[in-house]
């Protein structure tokens, strides 16, 4: 199996500062060749236009020592009034050679050169550039017509190799020095990625050097105060991974330690009493602990789906979806299920408030776990004499109130906020049952998901008073859950008229 940083085909993968780094020398190698393509463009231009500027006033300055050329008859011809010196010092360059050739209107040699035909210069100017081979060398030739009684056109000729030269020049400085620029730019913008990744190797190192039972927060020098804001993100993600595994595993292994402590009483219960029954041949015997041993499979059962419950519950804080919910159609719901079993116990199982409609942000599992639990806990260990159970409803600005009441001993003050712990039952002389000590725990989780609380008072102390109950008695556990932000009106319908 290859290793993860190898590739299928068994390369290994480019570092991630590889790849940053190859991509920007690239991009910076073809910028380079990008701006000597248009520098070398550019300086050719203007150096052409220059040399050009330059051949051609040295046309116009031969075009005005051109005499004749009247038109009245008898007039001289077409001649040029230089003397052989002063031609040479017009022809004079260090480092060109220069022809030049004074074309009549018919196109008759005047003066220079003969085989320096000129070009047609197109109408409307009064020259134009080409280029000419001769004797195996590189000309430019400029053609200037000069207008008059007998027009004449003027030819100047020269060698290129100085503007090829200076071409030459100005491609290698500007080369080097976009080199040099290159560069210079290239580390430092390596050293920038450089720096830039370091965090991200810092951060991998520390993931790297991490122990598979550390799931502690990374230290904040590579979270918080991390140098970029995705090094920051992504460390703050890290962080946010350890916390639900570490939940996830909190839970886990809490639900083991609460199914070895919870199960040992009951399955003990159970060895025995099969021991007693199978050291008896009594008929009788057998059947007493048989019952005993099918209501300690009830009890462990029980006490079972109870932690199973406990831990969904303290996982769901990882993904839990809330939704808007018809709070009184669940409650009704509910106490359809169990009024069976109220019956059967001779309990008067009640309703308050379910006319009118309560709608709450919540989940329906969560919503009904509550209900049952709390129903379940009222029916073992708050019956009175007679048993009384009141499910109330109501609902304030902010949220719904759902209050589950009896008549039964009732819990002081001191005891109240200790049953919402696990494990906890009723004080001595004030028992409220054999069970696991969950219900309430369950409850009180459920509604912290759903970003409400549990409250335990006195069932007389609360604003649903049970009239057949006495003073300080029964428990009144009421669940505060935030009411569903109003719908929106459906679009184009009215709202009401005053």
């Amino acid at each position: 199996m290859p290793s993860p940083t190898e590739t299928a085909a068994g390369r290994p993968r480019p570092a991630l500062r590889e790849r940053i780094g190859r991509h920007v020398l690239l991009s910076l190698v073809l910028i380079w060749g990008l701006g000597s393509t248009v520098v070398l463009g550019v300086g050719n231009h203007f150096v052409a236009e220059a040399f050009d500027r330059a051949l051609l006033d040295d046309a116009h300055a031969l075009a005005a020592h051109v005499r004749g050329g009247d038109a009245a008859p008898g007039a001289a011809p077409l001649q040029l009034d230089l003397t052989q010196r002063e031609v040479g010092l017009l022809r004079f360059d260090q480092s060109e050679t220069v022809w030049f050739a004074v074309y009549g209107d018919g196109g008759a040699l005047v003066a220079g050169e003969a085989d320096l035909a000129p070009d047609g210069v197109p109408a409307g100017s009064t020259h134009t550039f080409s280029q000419l081979q001769r004797d195996g060398r590189e000309l430019r030739r400029v053609s200037l017509r000069i207008d008059g009684p007998q027009p004449f056109t003027v030819v100047m000729a020269q060698t290129t190799a100085e503007r090829t030269q200076l071409l030459r020049r100005l491609l290698v400085y500007s080369g080097l020095a976009q080199l040099w620029l290159l560069v210079a730019l290239g580390s430092w913008l390596l050293r920038g990625i450089e720096r830039d990744l370091k965090p991200l190797s810092d951060l991998q190192d520390a993931v790297d050097r991490r122990d598979a039972a550390d799931l502690r927060p990374l230290p904040a020098a590579l979270t918080h105060d991390a140098a970029t804001r995705d090094v920051q993100r992504l460390g703050e993600a890290l962080d946010g991974l350890l916390a639900r595994v570490q939940q996830s595993l909190h839970a886990q292994r809490e639900f083991a330690g609460n199914v070895a402590h919870e199960l040992r009483t009951p399955l003990a219960g159970i060895r025995t009493q099969a021991t007693h029954a199978l050291g008896h041949a009594d008929p009788a015997v057998w059947r007493t602990e048989l019952e005993g041993i099918a209501q300690a499979e009830q009890r462990a059962s029980r006490t079972v789906d109870q932690l199973l419950a406990l831990a969904r519950a303290t996982e769901g804080g990882i993904a839990l979806t809330l939704q808007p919910l018809a709070l009184d159609a669940a409650v009704r719901d509910t106490l359809l299920r169990f009024l069976p079993r109220a019956d059967a116990l001779g309990v008067d199982l009640g309703a308050e408030g379910l006319e009118h409609a309560v709608h709450v942000q919540a989940n329906l599992a969560l919503v009904e776990g509550i209900l049952n639990n709390l129903l379940d806990n009222a029916l073992r260990y708050g019956r009175g004499n007679p048993a009384r159970i009141t499910v109330a409803l109501r609902a304030d600005a902010t949220h719904a109130v759902l209050c589950v009441s009896d008549n039964g001993p009732g819990v002081g003050p001191d005891l109240a906020g200790r049953l919402q712990q696990r494990w906890a039952q009723g004080a001595p002389g004030l028992l409220l049952g054999q069970g696991a000590g969950l219900g309430l725990s369950i409850v009180a989780r459920y509604a912290q998901l759903m970003g409400g609380r549990l409250t335990l008072d006195d069932a007389q102390a609360g604003t649903l008073r049970d009239p057949g109950g006495a003073v300080g008695s029964g428990l009144a556990a009421s669940v505060w859950l935030p009411l569903a932000p109003p719908s929106p009106p459906p679009h184009g319908r009215a709202g009401p008229q005053a």
